[in-house]
């Protein structure tokens, strides 16, 4: 199994591969987007080179950071059970709208408040209800040949690179205002997401697929070492192949892309506040530890910091209607 990563070591961050609770360094001035712009097949030739026989340091002696930097974040909603309680939660209306069932929907993140395994996970300001969301990504690389435009389902399953678990932090009564203005979550989902804890290459799964696709591997998340929810990551209504076909769809997928599968069913609060007509489980509060896991790719652990106290809302000042700029005069 080649598992991609990144770590900080002695002072300083290095990036390489992971093998039998060793890390195996890649060159200097080697990183993984480097990995990612070479392809899968180069990625794997120079696995095999270097572990074993690279600048090594345990597992055990390194911090993890992100397996990447993304490119670009899409968030999916692929999971059918999710949708249904967290429309019940965020929305108060029971069932799942035609329009889901209709074509694959996404929404872009911020790459830029990525974390890694074992980092603090802050409270954004003006949030009570912090919730989390258990998720595969998949992890797009160069296809040679291609420029990942347009792509079909048989071509963008060439693209993947690999895969990693995600955790999409949500502040659940921030994105309830925000999406009730009917556009996508912003405040409510900028301020974290943690991949991790490394990328395992797309070949290791090669054998997994079913006869349509899917990965039937499973996905689970617990909270202070409790149990919350599981699921099959092939219960989601798309395979990945046909998401990031979707992506690229008069655009473009490029290597370093990172395509959330959207929360699996019973893998956030929010679905189960739906479903129990409650906050049961609570919200997440400072000290708590949610712990995902995700067959064959590992786990991502995360602790829960304090919340910044500040207000940032900007309320719309009133406006006329006017169409016509009133005169300016100078004075003299």
């Amino acid at each position: 199994m080649v598992k991609i990563a990144r770590w900080n070591y002695d002072g300083g961050t290095q990036s390489g591969f992971v093998d039998s609770g060793t890390c195996y360094a890649l060159p200097p001035g080697h990183g993984v987007q480097a990995l990612l712009d070479s392809g899968l097949e180069e990625t794997l030739s120079l696995a095999r080179q270097t572990i074993g026989s690279g600048p090594a340091v345990p597992l055990a002696d390194v911090q993890l950071l992100a397996p990447l930097v993304p490119a670009a974040i899409r968030d999916f909603v692929a999971f059918e059970e999710h949708v249904e309680g967290v429309r019940k939660s965020i929305d108060g209306v029971a069932g799942v709208v035609p329009e889901w069932y209709e074509a694959p929907t996404f929404y872009f993140t911020n790459p830029h408040t990525v974390t890694g395994t074992g980092e603090v996970i802050g409270i954004p300001a003006g949030c009570d209800d912090l919730d989390f969301e258990t998720e595969v990504a998949a992890v797009v690389g160069r296809v040679p040949g291609s420029d990942g435009r347009n792509l079909t389902a048989v071509e963008a399953h060439g693209h993947i690179f690999g895969y990693t678990v995600l955790n999409d932090w949500s502040a659940r009564d921030l994105q309830r205002r925000e999406m009730k203005v009917s556009l996508g979550p912003c405040k409510g989902k900028d301020f974290a997401n943690t991949l991790g804890p490394w990328i395992v290459t797309a070949d290791e799964f090669e054998d997994l697929h079913d006869a349509e696709g899917f990965l039937p591997i499973s996905m689970a998340v617990e909270v202070n070492g409790e149990a919350v929810g599981q699921d099959l990551l092939s219960n989601m209504g798309w395979p990945f192949a046909e998401l990031v076909a979707y992506a690229s769809q008069d655009s473009v997928v490029r290597p370093g892309d990172v395509l959330g599968s959207g929360t699996c069913g019973s893998g956030c609060l929010a679905e189960l506040w739906g479903r129990h007509g409650s906050k049961t489980p609570p919200p997440l509060t400072t000290g708590d530890v949610v712990r995902m896991t995700v067959e064959g790719i590992g786990s991502i652990e995360n602790t829960v910091g304090s919340r910044r106290e500040a207000s940032t809302r900007v309320p719309a000042r009133p406006r006329p209607r006017n169409r016509v700029a009133a005169a300016v005069t100078s004075g003299t």
